[in-house]
């Protein structure tokens, strides 16, 4: 058992306390790398080009997406729930894996959380958008108002959004800031001038007393407890969206559940893509080691497991409940006009993760990543194929229209994309990618230590 441990540190390269902060903030404090100006520069560029489409849709009307009288929903809320997904691997990596005390999240936990602020702000753009009038988003908060007794609706699943998602936004991004606390210190301790400045002001006077550690680590338990349950909660609520429709194919109990795993696994596919892509540009290899990415390939493929479930499910009820229209829009899904869509979200989601069984894919990391952005594209279309297959045929064959996305909506899809990465990439350049703080309490030598002591308490 000991040499097990020796063998497969965490953390390769014999690294030191001094050498982790060292490591962790050169890209702090030096120039970016060229791969870093390049990333940027892609993203930017991308942004600036969604950007300008999303300005022309607000400016002109929704009339510039390819929606009809029988698809009211398209690419907008369907890019809406993508992100939302996106954004739990954050705080199950966060919280829940803290509370469960796994010390493989210690390496990227902090990117994990950013990545769950930057999805939460892409997800809350495309309701704005969606409004058509986003300049009276403010009527969705209920609040004295001059317009009489007009209330929100709160039996509406649309109003429950509102309040999860600000919900979830808040406790992650107080999460992500507390945990960043320490690590702000040690950055302003090397720094000086107005850097330092900064960093003293959030860095909240940390002094990295006995005391302070106490208080510090017990608000991180206290937060991830209250993050839990939000693992949970939020994305059940926005299944609710659909799931308390009386539109066959959303009609259906199993979405609740069969969101959040979907979350897990689309939001582990991110991970897994921006850590392979980190670790090359900000040169973090000996702290995002093997053994991290195979802990998440192993959630990829007990998840991935888990959504072909559901898909088969889902399949199964629609036949088992004997009615004509939940079959007919499975079978519709599977061989109508659109069913391409449909077998791309079952290759992607159901048989390239299971790839991973093959040892020789599972040590190749250009394999890896590869199937972390075909996850990411078939978790994209598996809200597709919900929204628009479900849409696009309706009770009466007189209503039966074909949805064809505009390139506004295409616009507004690489939008997302480019601020997401934008926002990512400027959070590398800027604040610590890696927790310093936790990462010392993983070194090999403190763990070879503790291996010897438990051997010799036995």
């Amino acid at each position: 058992m000991v040499e097990s441990i020796v063998e497969e540190p965490l953390i390769t390269g014999d690294k030191t306390p001094a050498d982790v902060t060292r490591d962790v903030c050169r890209p702090l404090e030096g120039k970016p790398t060229r791969l870093w100006y390049v990333g940027f520069l892609l993203a930017l560029s991308t942004l600036a080009l969604g950007g300008a489409a999303v300005a022309y849709q607000i400016k002109t009307g929704i009339g510039t997406w390819g929606l009809n009288r029988t698809v009211g929903w398209g690419f907008d809320i369907t890019n809406f729930v993508f992100w939302v997904g996106i954004g739990h691997a954050g705080t199950l990596i966060s919280a829940v894996l803290l509370l469960f005390r796994q010390k493989w999240r210690t390496s990227i936990n902090r990117s994990a959380e950013a990545m769950t602020i930057f999805a939460v702000c892409c997800a809350g753009i495309y309701p704005l958008i969606h409004m058509g009038r986003p300049w009276l988003c403010y009527w969705v908060f209920p609040y004295p108002n001059t317009r009489g007794p007009l209330w929100v609706n709160f039996r509406s699943a649309l109003l429950w959004d509102v309040f999860a998602i600000g919900t979830y936004f808040t406790i992650s991004l107080v999460f992500w800031y507390i945990g960043m606390v320490p690590d702000l210190a040690t950055i302003r301790d090397r720094a000086t001038g107005l850097k330092k400045k900064i960093f003293n002001f959030f860095s909240l006077g940390w002094r990295g007393t006995a005391r302070t550690w106490s208080r510090y680590e017990t608000a991180c338990v206290l937060l991830a407890a209250l993050a839990t349950p939000l693992v949970v909660s939020v994305h059940s609520v926005v299944s609710m969206d659909f799931a308390t429709a009386v539109i066959p194919g959303w009609h259906t109990t199993v979405f609740p559940p069969y969101f959040v795993i979907g979350a897990v696994f689309s939001g582990f596919a991110m991970v897994l893509t921006l850590m392979i892509v980190a670790r090359k540009v900000m040169r973090f290899e000996n702290y995002i080691t093997m053994k991290h990415i195979h802990a998440m390939c192993k959630v990829l493929v007990f998840t991935g497991s888990i959504v072909a479930l559901a898909y088969l499910t889902e399949a199964f009820t629609a036949w088992y409940s004997g009615s004509k229209y939940e079959q007919f829009v499975f079978l519709n899904r599977m061989f109508g006009p659109m069913a391409w869509s449909y077998w791309i979200m079952v290759s992607c989601n159901v048989i390239a993760p299971q790839l991973l069984w093959i040892r020789k894919i599972r040590h190749s990391l250009p394999a890896i990543f590869v199937l972390s952005i075909v996850v990411n594209i078939g978790m994209w279309f598996e809200r597709f194929v919900i929204i628009v297959t479900s849409l696009h045929r309706d009770f009466l064959p007189s209503s039966w229209s074909d949805y064809v996305p505009t390139l506004i909506e295409f616009g507004s899809l690489i939008f997302g994309f480019g601020l997401f990465f934008t926002l990512f990439l400027l959070f590398c350049r800027f604040l610590p990618m890696i927790a310093m703080s936790e990462i010392k309490t993983v070194l090999p030598k403190r763990e070879r230590k503790q291996s010897v002591d438990h051997g010799e308490a036995a």
